[in-house]
């Protein structure tokens, strides 16, 4: 058999989570060929390093000094990998499938412009269903909200082959995701302010801005459970959420776009903070208006990182966004299927 994957290195970054290393890590080892597995471990208090070391020797570790979250992590880490051409960010609790990492590998050795391209993501425990974070590709609406073929707000679809195609998105999860090293270290990686959550929206939003494409691949699948670190409904998750989501416009869009943008995404900031606290979701209203708190005194920072991210391209050149309002689509249209917004 060609070993095709030999130029690859396969990253899980662990914190605290020797139970799905036990559970997934031997999927990964039998099917990525002769890619490079690696853990990287933000300085996890769990046996998780000592477990590896006896139990799997042939994984490379890198053991890191403190908890830098997903974005410095991973930063870290790939900078202490510059011989391979190609990474692969993979969360802990994804299974593999074989020969999952051989459809989209091509697509980035068959086309030089593409930086990045993850992989159908299903949900573990719905296997028939496409999973939360990445679906079939990730998308954006003309103020910046995120969603995915697949996968509307909360809405998930079954999977019937409707999106066994390769194509071009606006953005691959950070779930599992291969990336051109190259790309990767030119636009230096992740942003670190964001820490966790939406970090991947960004750094594809630059690719694009820096001319290369991102791409679906639904000639491979794998397994996803999905909040292994934090709860789908968690105050934590909700702050960097917002908070992530006004720096991410800020960051990368074109400069006549900017402004009206977070205006109109403020409104609704501050309408979904009411109807959570209608809900009675008090944490997370709280966690909105934090995020707000936070973001807007750190706008000489945000204002830096927006000259790296090189922001052009207008919303109607970007690939993979679609020119309507999400949220009015959805809750105001009763939209809840891929097919209904964009073919």
């Amino acid at each position: 058999m060609t070993r095709y994957a030999a130029d690859v290195a396969v990253v899980i970054l662990n914190w605290n989570g020797r139970r799905w290393l036990e559970q997934f890590l031997p999927s990964v080892l039998a099917h990525s060929d002769a890619a490079r597995v690696v853990v990287a471990d933000n300085a996890s208090s769990d046996d998780s390093l000592a477990w590896l070391q006896a139990n799997y020797p042939q994984v490379q570790l890198l053991p890191l000094p403190e908890n830098y979250g997903f974005c410095e992590g991973y930063n870290r880490a790939l900078a202490q990998l510059p011989e391979y051409r190609y990474y692969v960010l993979l969360n802990s609790d994804v299974e593999v499938t074989p020969d999952w990492l051989r459809a989209p590998l091509q697509l980035l050795q068959e086309r030089p412009k593409a930086a990045a391209v993850q992989p159908k993501i299903r949900a573990f425990h719905r296997k028939a269903e496409f999973e939360y974070a990445g679906a079939a590709g990730g998308y954006l609406d003309r103020l910046g909200y995120p969603f995915c073929r697949g996968r509307l707000f909360d809405t998930l679809e079954s999977d019937h082959g409707q999106y066994n195609d390769a194509r071009p998105v606006a953005w691959a999860t950070g779930a599992c995701m291969l990336v051109r090293a190259a790309a990767w270290h030119e636009l230096q990686g992740l942003e670190p302010a964001f820490f966790a959550h939406m970090e991947e929206i960004d750094l594809c939003w630059r690719m694009q801005n820096a001319g290369y494409e991102v791409w679906y691949h639904g000639g491979s699948t794998v397994y996803h459970v999905g909040g292994g670190t934090l709860p789908k409904s968690n105050p934590r998750k909700t702050y960097l959420n917002f908070r992530n989501g006004l720096a991410l416009l800020y960051k990368n869009l074109a400069p006549a776009e900017l402004w009206p943008t977070l205006l109109q995404r403020t409104v609704l900031d501050a309408v979904a903070a009411a109807q959570m606290l209608l809900k009675g979701d008090t944490g997370d209203a709280a966690a909105v208006l934090r995020a707000h708190w936070h973001f807007w005194p750190k706008l000489g920072y945000w204002r830096q990182r927006r000259q790296l991210a090189r922001p052009v391209l207008r919303t109607h050149e970007r690939t993979g966004t679609y020119g309507g309002s999400l949220v009015w689509a959805y809750f105001g249209q009763g939209k809840r299927r891929f097919s209904q917004l964009l073919p």
